[in-house]
């Protein structure tokens, strides 16, 4: 486990949103984390589509 993992896996234990689904913080901080990898793929392949590179902190209107 990281410290991205763990860091988010208090907070989540912090607000008590583990609660409401009756899971496990680092099961909810792993599956946050791998839903932002899924993000980050599905970005990336819509880049490549779209034939356009963005370089890390570039947004759509600075990089024209």
């Amino acid at each position: 486990m990281d410290s991205l993992e763990k860091e988010i896996g208090c907070l989540i234990n912090k607000h008590s949103r583990e609660q409401d689904s009756n899971t496990p913080d680092f099961i909810l901080a792993e599956y946050l984390l791998a839903c932002l990898g899924a993000f980050e793929v599905a970005s990336n392949r819509r880049e490549g589509w779209y034939h356009v590179e963005h370089k890390p902190g570039e947004t759509k209107r600075s990089g024209t």
